[in-house]
């Protein structure tokens, strides 16, 4: 935790917040926190600062806090992304949080199983708590829209192409396809496949809605190792 993200509800002051969940614990256990210790704090969708811990107990710990920095720059990016196997997709959802990512689409394939659907993983206190782990890694307080969409064919036609509007829309997808471009700084739609890549008609389609693949070479990567590679890549 290289950040104490806090939440309205923690606020007993407009400089005063108890802990008594995980962040107490990590202050006790991993911080080994001691009272009149400071530290990196930022609300939730506010602003970052600073913390000094005016007492730490068994159960509870009290910090007055300031904040005065903004969070970093979000980047120019919106990434849909074919729903991966479930304990992958808690990695890729804290990973997207670090990286910057604003908006992720979670979407159905034709590889992707019916059982990733019914994950617990995919609701929205369980998807909550996984961005908030990027948060806290990357020093961010501004959470990413997250939409879920179960229906490739009618997100693609119908949806996608004012999504992708005013942005390079582009498919990472292993092939013959050109590389994929370097050190963007344009808005871009990046979509990204499941274990085994798009299906042929799948490609066909986000190509209609005015994405065009691109790839990374030859290795075939795992969903998780590819959404951090085509990120580092395009910015």
């Amino acid at each position: 935790m290289n950040l104490l993200l806090l939440d309205d509800a923690d606020f007993v002051a407009a400089d005063r917040v108890i802990l008594r969940d995980r962040r107490l614990t990590h202050l006790q256990e991993v911080h080994r926190a001691e009272s009149g210790d400071r530290m990196r704090v930022g609300r939730l969708g506010g602003l970052m600062g600073e913390g000094r811990l005016l007492r730490l107990e068994a159960n509870e710990a009290e910090l007055q806090v300031s904040f005065d920095q903004p969070p970093p720059a979000k980047l120019p990016l919106t990434l849909l992304l074919a729903l991966p196997r479930p304990k992958m997709l808690r990695r890729v959802l804290q990973t997207v949080a670090a990286m910057g990512v604003p908006r992720l689409v979670l979407l159905n394939s034709y590889r992707v199983e019916k059982s990733f659907w019914q994950t617990p993983f995919l609701e929205p206190d369980a998807v909550r708590e996984q961005l908030i782990l990027g948060l806290e890694q990357a020093r961010d307080t501004v959470l990413p829209e997250v939409v879920i969409e179960k229906r490739f064919k009618p997100f693609v036609e119908d949806r996608l192409p004012a999504l992708a509007a005013g942005s390079l829309g582009l498919i990472g997808h292993p092939g013959p396809w050109p590389e994929c471009p370097r050190a963007l700084s344009e808005p871009v739609t990046l979509a990204i496949g499941p274990e085994g890549g798009w299906i042929p008609y799948e490609v066909d389609k986000l190509r209609e809605a005015g994405l065009n693949p691109v790839q990374l070479g030859e290795r075939i990567l795992r969903v998780e190792t590819a959404v951090t590679a085509l990120l580092a890549r395009l910015y």
